[in-house]
């Protein structure tokens, strides 16, 4: 993995982008030598997987949604639309 400093990201964001696009490997960005961030390349067909798998709201409400299912605490999809279509807005 490459390394860039933020003063040289700054100066150059434009290269170290592109090289990072061309590449495939991600840059290590850095302020006085300590890593602060990382640019890593992104599939435009996987952008929303990457969004998602990073968001945190999105993690905690998987993860909720996995110990909802494990306890048993779940209903038949149908059951709920049933009750969706019966709910007047």
């Amino acid at each position: 993995m490459t390394s860039v400093g933020m003063r040289d990201l700054s100066r150059n964001a434009r290269r170290v982008v592109q090289a990072v696009a061309q590449t495939g490997r991600p840059a290590l960005v850095t302020v006085n030598g300590r890593p602060m961030a990382a640019l890593v390349p992104i599939d435009a067909a996987e952008l929303e997987d990457f969004i998602l798998a990073n968001a945190p709201e999105f993690i905690a409400s998987m993860r909720e949604a996995e110990e909802d299912l494990a306890a048993g605490r779940t209903r038949p999809a149908g059951e709920l639309f049933d009750e969706l279509d019966q709910d007047p807005l």
